[in-house]
């Protein structure tokens, strides 16, 4: 059985469309967090003391799991059977567990967590791949899907998204899919069904300045527009809350670490950059092809070993100066690069 994305398994919970074994594990603990919750509701509230058993993996043998999974119902279709922290318990202990799997209880289902962890348990995982459990792998979004999951995020709330509204998201929301998760609710329940999230109602919500963020920045970079970007810098200087310079370092590095692979992508047509860089729309390529016409790939190796000095200074490494002095020098570096580069 293919693994379902979350969207797709949250939907499943929701109508009831349930398998008798899950195997959740992952890098990223939020999606197991929201789908534990999910799980639970599965079972209504007075039902919960009887139809309802959570167990924490590393203080419970598997036989007793195993015993309350071949237990039936009372008065229900079916009962939850949760395991938390199996990460945390012993590889043989919870690969024993596989047994039951083979033979599982059609009115329990059963739900193994491996929260932060890849699961473990060979004979377990072989089993569940054999008869059919569903398997959900949470991974932590990457800065070239996070566009995706984002959209996805906003769809699933019944809005739409500008373009650029996406861009700056993802340049103010990064890869913390808690974040994420909490900013986009605040946009559905001001903005109702239907809405389209543009770059004004960003800023009205969650206070991300339309004219003052990484996206502006780094356009004004790959213009070498040295007044915007210095404005752009003064208005972080005096709202570090919202603009902190080591997020912004991160978005300087991803943006020229892709200019650098346009740089070197042979086929430099559109569709072809697209591809070759994960993007989507125009809007998101523009910054790359006047990133090419102002940089060449030397001023961006340059530009690369700047922002990784730059990383290490403003963590206290080799500097004690106001983050915002660095980010105002760094920018001064990238804005002059000239491709001095030694190998």
């Amino acid at each position: 059985m293919p693994s379902p994305s979350f969207p797709d398994l949250v939907r499943q919970i929701r109508q009831r469309k349930l398998a008798p074994v899950y195997i959740l594990h992952g890098e990223e603990g939020f999606f197991i967090d929201e789908l534990y919750k999910e799980f639970e509701n599965v079972i209504p509230e007075g039902e919960r003391d009887f139809n309802l058993y959570t167990f924490y993996a590393p203080e419970v043998k598997a036989g007793a799991i195993i015993d309350a999974c071949r237990r039936y119902p009372m008065m229900a279709d079916r009962q939850l059977v949760l395991v938390k922290e199996a990460q945390a318990a012993r590889a043989d202990e919870i690969n024993k567990l596989h047994d039951y799997v083979a033979t599982a209880n059609p009115s329990t289902v059963l739900v193994v967590m491996f929260r932060g962890e890849r699961a473990k348990g060979r004979d377990l995982l072989a089993a569940a791949r054999k008869y059919d459990a569903v398997i959900f792998e949470s991974k932590k979004p990457t800065g070239r899907n996070v566009d995706s999951l984002i959209t996805n995020i906003v769809r699933g709330k019944g809005l739409n998204i500008e373009p650029k509204g996406l861009a700056m998201l993802c340049d103010y929301l990064g890869t913390d899919v808690s974040k994420i998760y909490n900013e986009i609710n605040k946009l559905s329940m001001v903005l109702g069904p239907g809405a389209m999230v543009t770059p004004e109602s960003i800023e009205r919500n969650i206070g991300v300045s339309k004219d003052y963020n990484d996206f502006e920045l780094i356009d004004a970079i790959a213009g070498r527009d040295m007044a915007k970007a210095f404005r752009i810098l003064a208005y972080f200087r005096s709202n570090p809350k919202n603009c902190p310079a080591v997020r912004t370092c991160s978005n300087l590095f991803s943006y020229f670490a892709s200019l650098l692979t346009a740089q070197f992508t042979r086929d430099k047509s559109p569709s072809s950059l697209k591809a070759a860089l994960g993007l989507k729309w125009d809007i998101q390529l523009n910054r790359y092809t006047m990133g090419m016409r102002n940089y060449n790939a030397y001023q961006t190796i340059e530009i690369i070993s700047a922002l990784r000095v730059f990383d290490a200074n403003v963590k206290g490494i080799g500097s004690r100066q106001d983050e915002y002095d660095l980010l105002h020098g760094l920018l001064y570096k990238i804005l002059t690069a000239r491709g001095d580069i030694s190998f």
